[in-house]
């Protein structure tokens, strides 16, 4: 895969779409269905032609872009979401060095994609089973990812399936974006390239 600017964004977008969903289902239980589409494809999408093809269209990505491009700031609601992208960046670090959890993780993703034969991507049991993906191979790695939101919102199976599918989804753009060359530097020095670059793709939509 290409190592441009383009897909490093692109790249960048998928982590904070992840996080911008996490956040939306901690506080109100819910989240736009087309980008919690998007982004739990992107987990089972393991053999994609190109960046975009992890996630679909550049506009199916709206939701990470105007994430990238406003979110990560002082307020409360983007140091939060600094805060999780920062997390699953160090997680994914982890991840890539292990080798035992890495062969863990392609073949339970294998096991979810035979199971998208009988179960819809959003059924309740898909979710519940990538979710559970996120708990068997990504949590022991460490450190816990505090998830703050509603507390009665949080209480629910459902949205606590949810939150770490999508943490899953994270890790998995977080992945994508080692892949096509993202660094460290490139998130200190190269940040305001890539907001450059999202609000270029979200102005053509």
């Amino acid at each position: 895969m290409a190592n441009t600017l383009y897909d490093r964004t692109i790249a960048f977008a998928g982590i904070c779409q992840a996080v911008a969903l996490v956040q939306q289902v901690a506080k109100n239980g819910e989240c736009d269905t087309d980008a919690l589409t998007t982004s739990l494809n992107a987990i089972l999408n393991t053999n994609p032609n190109s960046t975009l093809n992890v996630f679909g269209r550049e506009a199916d990505l709206k939701i990470g872009l105007e994430c990238l491009v406003k979110g990560i700031d002082s307020t409360p609601t983007g140091s939060e979401i600094t805060r999780y992208i920062i997390s699953l960046m160090a997680l994914e670090r982890k991840l890539s060095s292990r080798n035992d959890a890495m062969s863990q993780l392609g073949d339970r993703v294998q096991m979810l994609e035979r199971q998208l034969e009988h179960f819809d991507l959003l059924d309740e049991q898909m979710v519940s089973n990538l979710a559970s993906v996120y708990l068997d191979v990504i949590s022991p790695i460490g450190p816990r990812i505090q998830v703050t939101g509603t507390p009665e919102v949080l209480q629910h199976t459902t949205n606590q399936h949810k939150v770490r599918a999508l943490l899953l989804s994270g890790i998995r753009s977080a992945v994508l974006w080692r892949q096509v060359g993202g660094k460290r530097r490139h998130l200190i020095f190269g940040r305001k390239k890539m907001v450059e670059q999202a609000q270029i793709l979200l102005a053509r939509m």
